[in-house]
């Protein structure tokens, strides 16, 4: 008898060897045995199933959470995934929905993909009619949603610093009592990481003016910024800076000119905080005092007669940044040097 044919026979003979105890048969093969391999898979934990539905994505809404800003959304700066649609036929990877109740026009909140919403309702309105939008279902609260966003929006350029920002600046009071600390370790994250963010979310509309956009804001620029948004009298130079970027900027978008680069308004932004402060100079001649823009005393410096020392006194308690402070005894003692220079000069 054939090899074949004899192990067929000693199966119906009950003669086949079984496996040693603890040992584990070889995968089976075919439809049937992918079929058995999978449910193995499941029952023992080590694969998980998701259901995906097809749908049109008229029956979705972005979710009010949702980190992505909807409304900046064009054939633009969604061209990769309108090409990837039309290439392949098919939206291969899931957005992740949430289901909605008490509205019978919606099924699904987009907690995940709202790129891949707006594209393939873009496609529906542009020549494919019957595209559809591919869901996985969710039962997510709403932090967890916002985490599962967050993970995945987390590495991807196409999302703005300034999206990502407000996300952060509104989930921190909704789902983690306006803690920084909690919300850090919620996603595993450094708390000063988070705190660059939310200082770019906290930029007054004059400076977002300023820069045209936005979205063309980054965390960088906000950690130079936010510094000088601190004291009062940086604060006013920057927003009078920036409210005559912002009418520029407005100026060149309706004449269609090249706006103003980043890099450039925060060079002006910058410089504008850096002007020599307001100084008054006594008659005496011996005496230089620093004013801020309100007329407030800065710092006061005083030539202790001729050939004596030179004092520098500021108010306390101190209410100017240690920058401008440092700006104001320079200006002290440049003013107080170069007259006891002009002095000596008169004497010759």
């Amino acid at each position: 008898m054939a090899q074949g044919n004899r192990g067929f026979a000693q199966g119906l003979a009950g003669t086949v060897p079984t496996p040693a105890s603890g040992s584990r048969l070889p995968p089976r093969t075919g439809i049937l045995g992918e079929r058995e391999n999978r449910l193995a898979e499941l029952a023992s934990g080590t694969a998980v199933t998701r259901i995906h539905e097809l749908i049109d994505p008229a029956r979705c809404r972005v979710w009010d959470g949702h980190n992505r800003d909807y409304a900046a959304l064009n054939a633009e700066n969604c061209a990769d995934l309108i090409a990837s649609f039309k290439a392949e036929g098919r939206q291969n990877f899931p957005a992740i929905v949430r289901r909605v109740s008490g509205d019978p026009a919606l099924a699904y909140e987009v907690v995940c993909g709202a790129r891949r919403h707006w594209a393939v309702s873009w496609m529906r309105a542009h020549d494919h009619p019957d595209f559809k939008f591919l869901v996985e279902p969710r039962d997510l609260t709403d932090e967890e949603a916002f985490r599962i966003a967050d993970l995945e929006n987390r590495s991807r350029r196409d999302l703005s610093d300034y999206e990502r920002a407000s996300d952060y600046a509104r989930a921190v009071e909704r789902y983690y009592g306006g803690s920084q600390q909690r919300m850090a370790d919620r996603l595993e994250v450094s708390k000063s990481w988070l705190s660059r963010y939310l200082e770019l979310a906290k930029l007054p509309t004059d400076i977002m003016a300023a820069f045209g956009s936005p979205h063309v804001i980054g965390i960088s620029h906000a950690a130079t910024l936010a510094p000088l948004l601190r004291s009062t009298t940086q604060s006013e130079r920057l927003t009078a800076e920036a409210r005559r970027l912002g009418a520029e900027q407005t100026d060149l978008a309706a004449r269609g000119a090249p706006v103003i680069q980043p890099a450039a308004v925060l060079q002006r932004l910058v410089a504008a905080v850096r002007q020599p402060v307001v100084s008054r100079q006594p008659s005496g001649g011996k005496e230089h005092v620093v004013r801020s823009s309100e007329n407030g005393v800065v710092a006061r410096g005083l030539r202790a007669g001729r050939g004596g020392g030179i004092t520098i006194s500021i108010p306390a308690p101190a209410r100017h940044e240690r920058s401008t402070l440092l700006a104001a005894f320079e200006e002290i003692l440049n003013q107080i040097s170069q007259r006891d220079r002009k002095t000596r000069q008169d004497n010759r």
